[in-house]
């Protein structure tokens, strides 16, 4: 019974840390967008986005599983290999070289089902950047997301560590129906949490930080906005 109440507090105390977090990045909750990493295990966190704002669709439908595949080029400034697996999938781009809306664009001319373009900045764990067009008058229509460079960093390097060509997902996911959700992100976004609230340096921290480790990985702004 204890144990429950110590969960059941802890969960509330990061919901609390959690919207602390949210403001201070620039984005709340409800202007996120969540996936799940089903595959690899080692990986399956539930990761935030943020939705292009002034292109790309919305997700009219929800997956339970589909593939996240990483771009070849990484960039996705030129027309995307492999097609046949990139139909009907959320493709992962890196950020640089194009603009946001270019990158886009092939995802869809390829067949992509969604584009999530990690920043290029890998250790950058919590500034979200606003994505808007660059002017052009052609605009991608699948939905279009901002990803964490520390949380795309870590998803390509599991699949490259385990020879996976693909992650798989469950996307959109609604943490609003989950109590535990603040527990499921990664853990190095739970530590910047944990940081955020100056706690001081704790096991839980520590401990947090060493699953990132074991992951073979070597921190909060406002929010910009960019098109490229």
């Amino acid at each position: 019974m204890a144990m429950v109440v110590r969960n059941t507090g802890l969960v509330l105390y990061l919901w609390t840390v959690f919207i602390q977090f949210s403001r201070m990045s620039g984005l709340g909750i409800n202007e996120l967008l969540y996936f799940r990493v089903i595959s690899p295990e080692e990986i399956g966190y539930i990761f935030s986005a943020a939705p292009a704002k002034d292109f790309g669709g919305d997700f009219t439908s929800s997956y339970d599983e589909i593939f996240l595949v990483p771009a070849d080029p990484a960039d996705g400034c030129s027309d995307l290999e492999d097609r046949e697996i990139i139909q009907g999938q959320v493709i992962l781009v890196e950020r640089g070289g194009c603009s946001f809306v270019q990158k886009a664009r092939h995802v869809e001319e390829a067949g992509g089902k969604a584009v999530l373009i990690a920043d290029n900045a890998e250790d950058n764990d919590s500034q979200y950047l606003d994505m808007i067009t660059d002017g052009s008058t052609a605009k991608p229509s699948i939905p279009a997301l901002f990803l964490l460079g520390r949380d795309g960093m870590m998803i390509r390097r599991s699949l490259q560590r385990q020879a996976l060509p693909w992650a798989v997902i469950s996307i959109p996911v609604n943490v609003s129906s989950l109590a535990s959700f603040p527990l499921k992100q990664p853990p190095w976004t739970l530590c910047n949490m944990w940081k955020v609230d100056e706690m001081p340096s704790s096991t839980a921290c520590s401990f947090l930080e060493s699953l990132e480790r074991n992951l073979k990985t070597t921190r909060m702004s406002a929010k910009k906005q960019d098109y490229y």
